[in-house]
């Protein structure tokens, strides 16, 4: 199931992340991946160059300093004062530093210090304390090499610089920086740039939004086309008359075509199949060879003279069945029954496979009445139409034949009780083309719905019920009023069984209420064996039922061995 929770849907506990909003996450990684990692190696790359510059400028600033020891030494020579020669290449070297730990150095060959001028006054030079710089410088002056690059070491980190020996002053001048000075630069340099990368993917992010949106609004809307779908359990056709020409639109057009063909299938299959399968495997259960002993009540409904009417008729009886089915099928329907079965002109109804608010047998009484009532309804409108006709001319004897078949009429019985329910067949998992199940109903509550159903030709009733039907019904409703027909043993039982007429009383005016009344005491009196009072009172009752009684009695008296049943001869 479906539902909308927050910024995004949900199918069951699973958010469903729009495809848009995961492309354009993948891609701001990737941005932003693609960009950290060239500018690092961007910077890495030229660190080396910026040292070489860094180198050069050092150097220009030492043969400054060099000179100006050069100048300075030649004033020592005539004043002697050394002190201040050493201030004034001091001032010289700290003119040109440009980072926190720049520094110049005069150092002798011994180690010893001449001058220290360094842009951080905590820095302490003591002496040169890089033994292995010292030696390094040493050695490649005895190879006759006086200048060059140096990395050298105080006690306050590592540094770089180029030096140049000093012949005169006899000392080594050099020009330094501090290694993290540089270091701390170029991460300076890369913060910058990444909050540059920040802000622009930022930028880029508004507009991918923006653009994506747009480019998968079509998308979006095909998911939420899909999420009705699946929450209404019903295929339908993604709307694709606004959508770009695109894989995506190809997409949805093939699912519209296949829906197409599956809601083909499902429809053919709906009517082929009971209601209750198809809820059954529209929820996704399997459908197999089961099933299992059920209450449930029967109704059997089937048409009178259909051998008549198929004579008279013909081929055509197929279109008048068609009419007929259409209207019981939906009466069966509208009261939750299911139908089991049609078999040429009967129907086999099922009621209490589907969820109610009432009774199986109150629903199956009240598929009863509507299914009388419609085909009555068919035959009135053909009377009318066969008083039009003959208000012009008169209806030959074969059209006189036609309109006789297609009054079509039903009886109705009901019964209910324990039945087997389930699907029978084959069910070949390996080829499904060989398989095939039905739908059944198995037991002796079957057969006695079709024998009451027999019984309405012989009482003149559209409906017949069991005492089952009747029991249950008035535990729950007193809409129908029932009233006992007879006690009949049909052929293959050896017990006889009350059957009952449901009248409903929302129809019912007193006249029939006096009659059926009057029937019932004629009847009790016909149990009894008094037949010559309930000949008086079928009588006076002048129903259609009563003939049956009185053609059974005539002028007889009851036999020696009177039970009150009555015995079929046949089904």
């Amino acid at each position: 199931m479906s539902r909308k929770t927050g910024l995004f849907s949900k199918v069951g506990k699973t958010r469903i992340i729009p495809i848009g909003l995961k492309i354009l996450l993948i891609f701001i990684c990737l941005i932003l991946l693609s960009n950290f990692a060239t500018n690092y190696i961007s910077l890495q790359l030229s660190q080396r160059q910026l040292i070489n510059l860094n180198n050069t400028i050092m150097v220009e600033q030492l043969k400054e300093l060099y000179n100006n020891a050069t100048n300075q030494f030649q004033i020592y020579t005539y004043s002697n004062n050394k002190d201040e020669c050493m201030e004034s290449m001091r001032k010289v070297a700290s003119a040109g530093f440009t980072n926190p730990n720049s520094v110049a150095l005069s150092v002798r060959i011994d180690g010893n210090m001449g001058f220290v001028v360094s842009n951080n006054r905590n820095s302490i030079w003591s002496k040169f304390s890089d033994l292995e710089a010292l030696v390094e410088m040493n050695n490649r002056l005895a190879d006759g090499i006086s200048e060059g690059s140096i990395n050298f070491r105080n006690i306050d980190g590592d540094y770089i610089g180029v030096y140049k020996y000093h012949e005169d002053w006899e000392t080594y001048i050099i020009r330094g920086e501090k290694r993290s000075d540089l270091s701390e630069n170029n991460l300076k340099i890369f913060l910058y740039i990444s909050l540059m990368i920040v802000g622009l993917t930022l930028i880029f992010i508004v507009i991918g939004y923006i653009i994506l949106e747009k480019e998968f609004s079509t998308l979006k809307s095909f998911t939420s086309d899909l999420i009705r779908m699946q929450k209404n359990k019903q295929l339908e056709l993604i709307d694709i008359s606004n959508a770009s020409n695109d894989d995506v639109t190809y997409m949805a057009a093939s699912f519209n075509s296949l829906s197409t063909q599956v809601n083909s299938l499902l429809g053919t299959f709906q009517k082929f199949v009971s209601k209750d399968i198809v809820a059954k495997a529209y929820s996704g259960q399997d459908v197999g060879l089961e099933g299992s002993q059920e209450e449930l009540t029967m109704l059997f409904s089937d048409v009178k003279s259909f051998t008549y009417r198929t004579e008279t008729l013909g081929n055509d009886i197929i279109e008048v069945l068609n009419v007929h089915y259409n209207r019981v099928i939906h009466n069966v329907h509208e009261n939750t029954g299911i139908v089991g079965s049609i078999i040429g002109d009967a129907i086999l109804a099922i009621y209490g496979t589907l969820e109610s608010k009432m009774s199986k047998s109150y629903n199956a009484i009240r598929s009863a009445w509507d299914i009388t009532h419609a085909t009555a309804s068919l035959r009135q409108s053909m009377i009318v139409r066969r008083e039009e006709i003959e208000k012009t001319r008169q209806l030959t004897e074969s059209e006189d034949r036609v309109f006789k078949a297609v009054m079509v009429d039903v009886g109705v019985g009901i019964d209910g009780g324990n039945v087997f329910y389930g699907t029978i067949g084959r069910n070949d998992i390996s080829d499904p083309r060989q398989s095939h199940m039905a739908n059944t109903v198995i037991g002796d509550t079957v057969n006695s719905a079709s024998r009451l159903e027999g019984l309405t030709r012989i009482y003149h009733l559209p409906v017949i019920v069991s005492e089952y039907v009747k029991n249950e019904v008035l535990k729950e409703s007193a809409r129908y009023k029932f009233f006992e027909i007879d006690t009949v043993q049909v052929k293959g039982k050896t017990e006889g069984k009350k059957i009952f007429f449901p009248f409903d009383s929302n129809e019912m005016d007193d006249s029939i209420l006096v009659k059926f009344t009057i029937f019932e005491e004629g009847l009790s009196a016909y149990y009894k064996g008094d037949w010559k009072s309930a000949r008086k009172l079928f009588k006076e009752a002048d129903l259609d039922v009563t003939q049956v009684f009185l053609e059974r009695m005539g002028l007889k008296s009851a036999p020696e061995d009177w039970s009150g049943i009555w015995t079929m001869t046949t089904k």
